[in-house]
């Protein structure tokens, strides 16, 4: 048997990701165990685990369950999905930006210094 059980993980997530009047994150058993799932076979893909000590010596669902007890990892609305993706997504937009104004100015500072040296 897991411990801590799905009602003492939902409690807990609910309790540290929710501020007063808002809506629960986790509403269901089902929620926190498709997020453990989910959580679980990234381990089993490779992902580190975070903060959990002899994580080698435990299985991946038993990590996942402490990781998300012990407020390591946060689940996240559709909402809070949506814009992180949005912001991840504008992130790498300046990113590419900046690189193209980096590799220009390079490129025109080359022209500079060939024109010189002529």
């Amino acid at each position: 048997m897991i411990h801590p059980s799905y009602v003492e993980l939902m409690k807990k997530v609910n309790d540290e990701h929710t501020l007063v009047g808002e809506e629960p994150v986790v509403n269901s058993r089902y929620s926190i165990v498709c997020a453990t799932a989910k959580r679980a076979r990234e381990i089993v893909d490779g992902a580190e685990p975070i903060n959990v000590k002899n994580a080698s010596e435990k299985k991946a669902l038993s990590i996942a369950v402490e990781e998300l007890y012990n407020g390591d990892l946060k689940i996240l609305s559709e909402d809070e999905v949506e814009a992180k993706e949005r912001e991840l997504q504008e992130l790498k937009e300046d990113l590419a930006n900046d690189r193209y104004a980096y590799e220009k100015y390079l490129s025109e500072d080359v022209n500079v210094n060939t024109t010189a040296e002529a």
